[in-house]
């Protein structure tokens, strides 16, 4: 039978799975020689988790065994949002928990070369009146609640659910989570208010690496319900409503027991890394989403964002590493969301110090490099005969510029503008910004920024300036030249409108 499959995704149409050449790219000769040495068959079933924090997808693969191993770990190259769950539609968030992939829900015709539709909001989200469609894993490195990837890694990941459907797995399980849910992960974020989340979806995880088996998923009374089984006394299996009272059901013995033993270890360790004072992941409002590490190397100016780095290793280190697939001119890596900026409140001001010295120390926001540049060079300038020194690149005489020069004395007491609280909190919040580069755009010129009104925030054109020619994307996508920095590309108005699904 000639199927027409109808899947989800971005600016779709109906088309045949048959004749679609990106998704029956054969699975890469490499991957398949892996799965020779791993024990597992082309065509076995897959499982997906996700990690935001380390910017990574695991693809895990049953072996002939019967249990799951890991396949291989791809970089994510953007998601958005913050550390947390998804709750309703525009929130700009990638979902988290779990959900289950089925032929009708992988998209070979996407706008972001492919892409499969997490299956967001479950039955879970739904019981909580959480809302948000079309929640993608795809291509083209761009995200707006997506977990996107590059073109090639797409490709990749798209060929392993494929040959999963051919072998007769159903649906595979995609797991999403905000960090690795480990002892040191749950104490450093032990104050977030998405913690009672966490540790609800952190059962299915330990199931998971306890049996290396895929996990079922059940919901009642709002809540997950994993690996439930019907009582030794039951006729039939128990039936469950996310919304509903939980029926009776048990958890098998040799997989409760394990559980209970990893989680007394697990409790026992995050018990001493509190008593110790492990720090608590500081809260980094306004930044929308992150980049694994080694796209953020590739990138000018490039940022994780809130995806961390591995330890002892920099962007630098990375810059000469070859990124896992085609990185898009338009990519806008991780930045303050400039809406949650400018909404957020005015950062409290430095006291005034008056400090017993040749002059009079002023506290402001700008780094201490700026303030102590701009009197060193002036002094200079004195003691060597040069009293009208041009330290502005302006002709103004020499008392004008001593008056200039003790101008921020006066402007300290002034209310922060919307610039000046845009610039602070990209200094703040933004990893990896180098305050030194400010501090030797800004130190030359401090009479014409004293004498200049404050100016509403401009978007930041530096990056599409200063970034030098990519390859072009697989897809062949063209980047936005005047795009704003921090935003998401423009898609059409009929993305992700059509949908195809796989008939049974």
């Amino acid at each position: 039978m000639t199927a027409g499959v109808l899947l989800t995704g971005c600016d779709t149409d109906q088309v045949s799975l048959a004749t679609n050449a990106k998704a029956n790219q054969p699975v890469p000769p490499k991957l398949v020689a892996a799965m020779a040495e791993k024990d597992m068959d082309l065509q076995s079933p897959i499982l997906v988790r996700l990690f935001k924090q380390e910017a990574e997808l695991e693809v895990w693969k049953q072996t002939r065994s019967g249990q799951f191993a890991l396949l291989k770990t791809y970089p994510i190259c953007r998601w958005s949002g913050d550390l947390g769950p998804k709750v309703r539609e525009g929130d700009r968030q990638a979902p988290e928990g779990f959900y289950s992939i089925n032929p009708s829900q992988m998209n070979p015709q996407s706008a972001y070369y492919l892409s499969f539709n997490t299956g967001f909001p479950n039955a879970f989200d739904k019981a909580l009146g959480r809302t948000g469609s079309q929640l993608m894993v795809h291509g083209d490195c761009s995200s707006r609640g997506c977990y996107a990837m590059t073109d090639e890694q797409i490709a990749e990941i798209y060929s392993l659910g494929r040959e999963s459907f051919f072998g007769g797995q159903k649906a595979f399980q995609l797991q999403a989570y905000p960090f690795r849910m480990t002892p040191v992960n749950m104490a450093k974020h032990r104050n977030n208010p998405n913690m009672p989340f966490w540790k609800m979806i952190k059962e299915g995880y330990d199931h998971f690496e306890v049996t290396r088996q895929e996990p079922k998923v059940d919901f009642c009374e709002k809540k997950y319900v994993f690996d439930a089984a019907k009582p030794a006394d039951a006729k039939r299996d128990p039936v469950f409503d996310a919304s509903a009272k939980c029926p009776a059901y048990v958890i098998p013995e040799d997989i409760a027991s394990a559980v209970r033993e990893k989680q007394a270890k697990d409790e026992a360790e995050y018990a001493k890394l509190v008593a110790k004072g492990t720090p608590v992941a500081r809260m980094n409002t306004g930044i929308d989403g992150g980049m694994n590490k080694i796209f953020a190397a590739k990138i000018p100016e490039g940022s994780t964002g809130l995806s961390e780095s591995a330890e002892g290793t920099t962007l630098q280190m990375l810059a000469m590493a070859k990124a896992p697939g085609t990185i898009p001119g338009h990519v806008n890596p991780p930045k303050p969301n400039l809406d949650a900026v400018a909404s957020a409140p005015a950062p409290q001001e430095e006291p005034v110090v008056a400090v017993p010295a040749t002059g009079t120390r002023v506290a402001s926001a700008q780094p201490a490099e700026k303030a102590s540049s701009g009197g060193f060079f002036s002094n200079l300038g004195r003691k060597m005969g040069l009293g009208a020194a041009d330290t502005t690149a302006t002709a103004t005489p020499a008392p004008q510029q001593a008056t200039a020069s003790v101008a921020p004395a006066q402007t300290s007491t002034t209310p922060p503008t919307a610039a000046s609280r845009l610039k602070a909190a990209v200094t703040r919040f933004v990893p990896g910004h180098d305050k030194s580069k400010d501090a030797a755009k800004d130190a030359p010129k401090p009479a014409v920024a004293a004498a200049k009104p404050a100016e509403p925030a401009k978007p930041d054109a530096r990056l599409a300036q200063t970034r030098p020619a990519l390859k072009p994307s697989v897809s062949e996508g063209t980047a936005d030249s005047g795009q704003m920095a921090g935003a998401a590309p423009i898609v059409q108005s009929n993305s992700f409108d059509s949908r195809f699904s796989a008939m049974k």
